[in-house]
């Protein structure tokens, strides 16, 4: 059976870690990262005790090779036409060269080869070995292979894609997605990104646009300014955002106040409880203090027991909140009330009767416990509540804005459902489990990948950045309600630093009229334009090519967004629009201009005549004022019910980092 290729890979991000994976996209590319190496030992009856020894001399050189070494990527530039077999034998002969002409240890140490989407291979190496490869001809770069943690009903509807009976989208045909494939990798760097030659999801993700693969990957769920990963423009870099579903267990205290906090807890409480603070049920280990997050052995179950308890969460996604409800029920707790300072509004599946809070409520909760002489609560049972708060809002737990690595290019692209999504769960996590609810820059990447499906299913031959504009340019910035996207904890009003672009609109992106195209070529200028030479270029796109002439700016890159980090006085960039629409069609600017910038476009008016004819226009930026801060306006293109919108982000020239 044949299949066309979708060309699509999504790339998230959660606590969870997934050591190696690979898949392969059949009769095209193959993206993988290498499998677990595991130490198999097959015992047997043999007829010499000398075999026996020789046999443990070899698995003891192994373990001490696994012991000393750790996992290296051995990039060697693109693909070619050789045998996989062939690519093989050179493999092991080049390992064979550091392993003292052992081709037992080469073998063992080797891990995996690439050879479609790039070539080169993964093999267990110590650091000096590594560098011994590094200067061997051929090959362009070796670097560690870094530990990846992963960043994945209602959604689809709150999002606005309409199907008919048929799965298709009316108006349009969708027929071709019958033979589209999309594959998941899921993983995304832990630390902060250098640059994109050293970034293993950088330089592949390059060569996959370069063979017309759109790559997604999550944004990350750090939430802090500045912490957005995976930003090479290559790739679609996507945040989390709610929808209008909730999950809430709604609790009363002795005072009748009533409250409502997330959960997934569908035990009961028999009758009301007396609650405490944790800081209060202390077992003399542990400080208050301590105590007050429910660590593991920190409660006093003579002063726990059944009782209500309103323990404390940081926000660090390392702690566990199910794993708080097991102390509490271990302690003899009946219920726990769970006060989230970062008020993240994850729902949880909690081992009592519980709910979480943000820290203003937990305060007035607390309040009423340490002034009330036997204070009480009782909590219900989790429900679905629907459209009780406005949506979409951006995640408290998703990263955010500006790109450390390279200012001039807006990350994240755009924001998707990614808080509280139900979804299948895998049996072989859990074989009881069918279903499971989570929250994560992992959901969102997998409703924006079935859009981008949707979209390469309509129109098979665009390329992936003019599939990636279709989704920008006409994504949203207000909400169901019609009011602008705010950010979560705090409400305040959402900037492109949190949702890019905006969130994605399903009636708009299959017309969205004019499109921004980037070949190929145009990231090779992009990586000279921030001060790349031929060595490090080459790092990235693992061919001859090279810096020549003088490149454009970075902000010049023909992006569907545009930012200019450092204005002084006048900074003026181009971009170019391809008409995708009818044949004869006008559109006029409509400009907001950030806060202190006086922004004019010309021309004002694009004229096409056919499809595809291609128009570049000009936006000039001029300093009326001198702000501190990044401010946001934007540009949108209008021809009758067409709209094609870009956020502008600009910040005055200075010396300051974020």
């Amino acid at each position: 059976m044949s299949y066309n290729i979708i060309s699509t890979i999504t790339l998230i991000s959660d606590p969870i870690y997934l050591h190696y994976s690979h898949f392969s996209l059949t009769n095209f590319l193959t993206v993988s990262l290498p499998s677990p190496l595991f130490l198999r030992l097959i015992m047997a009856y043999w007829s010499s005790i000398l075999y026996h020894l020789f046999l443990l001399s070899l698995v003891l050189d192994g373990a001490r090779l696994c012991f000393s070494s750790e996992v290296y990527v051995v990039y060697m530039g693109s693909k070619n036409a050789e045998n996989p077999d062939e690519i093989l034998k050179q493999n092991h002969q080049m390992l064979t060269s550091l392993h003292g002409g052992s081709i037992e240890k080469a073998k063992a140490s080797h891990v995996y080869s690439y050879s479609n989407g790039f070539k080169g291979f993964a093999a267990k190496l110590t650091r000096e070995q590594a560098s011994i490869l590094a200067e061997m001809p051929n090959v362009v770069s070796v670097f560690p292979n870094e530990k990846r943690s992963l960043h994945t009903t209602r959604s689809w509807d709150f999002m606005g894609l309409q199907m008919d009976e048929a799965m298709e989208i009316p108006g349009f045909s969708t027929k071709n997605q019958e033979n589209v494939i999309i594959g998941f990798v899921d993983t995304g760097s832990n630390s902060p990104q250098r640059d994109y030659f050293s970034d293993s999801i950088s330089v592949g993700s390059f060569h996959a646009a370069s063979h017309g693969i759109l790559v997604v990957a999550s944004a990350g769920n750090v939430g802090t300014r500045g912490s957005v990963a995976n930003l090479a423009p290559w790739i679609l870099t996507v945040g989390a955002s709610s929808t209008d579903r909730e999950f809430v267990s709604s609790f009363v205290l002795g005072n009748r106040k009533k409250f409502m906090g997330e959960s997934l807890s569908t035990f009961r409480m028999k009758s009301p409880a007396r609650i405490i603070s944790a800081s209060e049920a202390n077992n003399g280990l542990f400080t208050a203090y301590q105590s007050s997050f429910c660590l593991d052995g920190s409660l006093d179950r003579k002063k726990t027991r059944g009782k209500v308890v309103v323990c404390r969460h940081s926000g660090n996604p390392s702690e566990s909140r199910v794993s708080k409800s097991l102390v509490v029920k271990r302690a003899g707790g009946v219920g726990m009330v769970l006060v989230d300072e970062a008020e993240s509004d994850l729902a949880a599946p909690f081992a009592v009767p519980a709910a979480i809070v943000g820290r203003t409520i937990g305060e007035r909760i607390l309040s009423y416990v340490n002034s009330t002489r036997k204070p009480t609560s009782f909590i219900s049972p989790a429900r679905t509540v629907i459209g009780s708060r406005q949506a979409p809002r951006v995640a408290a737990f998703s990263s955010k804005g500006p790109n450390l690595l390279t200012a001039e290019i807006l990350k994240p692209d755009i924001v998707a459902p990614g808080l509280n999504i139900l979804a299948a769960w895998s049996p072989a996590v859990n074989k009881r489990l069918r279903f499971n609810i989570l929250s994560g820059t992992s959901m969102s990447c997998p409703h924006v990948t079935g859009l981008l499906a949707l979209i390469k299913a309509v129109y098979p031959s665009w390329s992936p950045a003019a599939i990636k504009s279709a989704l920008m340019t006409t994504a949203t910035v207000l909400d169901k309600e019609k009011n602008p996207i705010t950010a979560d904890p705090s409400g305040r009003i959402a900037t492109p630093f949190d949702f890019g672009s905006g969130f994605p609109s399903p009636s708009k992106f299959l017309e969205p009229g004019l499109v921004y195209d980037i070949q190929p070529s145009d990231y090779r200028n992009f990586l000279c334009s921030i001060g790349y030479n031929d060595k490090t270029l080459q790092l990235v796109t693992g061919d001859r090519s090279k810096c020549t002439g003088l490149a454009p700016t970075a902000s010049n890159l023909n992006y569907p967004s545009i930012t200019v980090p450092n204005l002084k006085g006048r900074i003026s960039v181009t971009r170019t629009l391809m008409n995708v629409g009818k044949p004869q069609c006008s559109y006029k600017a409509l400009v907001v201009s950030p806060s202190g910038v006086n922004v004019t476009v010309a021309p004002k008016v694009l004229d096409f005549v056919r499809y595809g004819q291609k128009i570049r226009f000009t936006v000039s930026f001029n300093a009326a004022d001198s702000l501190a801060d990044y401010v946001f306006g934007s540009l949108t293109w209008k021809s009758g019910r067409f709209q094609v919108s870009s956020p502008l982000v600009v910040r005055f020239a200075t010396d300051t980092g974020l």
